[in-house]
């Protein structure tokens, strides 16, 4: 009996700790690729307009792989020099994720967030298209 009420009080929080882990892992994951993706995707179109949708889709499509919202998600993007579609400029995508606490039931508009992650990825414009 105290066996089964010692394994229970202690393997709950430790379960509940790798559940927690293993989200914010995925959830690095998942901004990595995305950042890069984005980087990629903007890199390749011919305008700004058109380069910032399609980088917010990669965004969007490389979180959902992993079963994260995009609604969760930010994006940025950086160019050095300022003209992103000049030949030779560095285009910076950086994408930032909240990750919310396993298991906790969300009230509208407030959430508990286990940690937010951030990666950022750098592609440059080639000269030819």
């Amino acid at each position: 009996m105290e066996f089964t009420f010692l394994a229970l009080l202690l393997m709950v929080p430790l379960v509940y700790f790798i559940t927690t882990v293993a989200q914010m892992q995925g959830g690095s994951f998942a901004v990595v690729g995305a950042a890069d993706q984005a980087a990629k995707v903007y890199v390749a179109q011919p305008d700004t307009a058109s380069a910032q949708v399609a980088a917010e889709q990669a965004v969007a499509l490389a979180l959902a792989d992993f079963g994260h919202s995009p609604d969760q998600a930010s994006m940025a993007t950086t160019c050095d020099p300022a003209d992103c579609h000049a030949p030779g400029t560095a285009v910076t995508v950086t994408v930032r994720l909240s990750i919310p606490l396993p298991f906790v039931p969300f009230q509208d508009g407030f959430r508990l967030s286990a940690t937010e992650v951030e990666a950022a990825a750098t592609q440059i414009v080639g000269r030819f298209r």
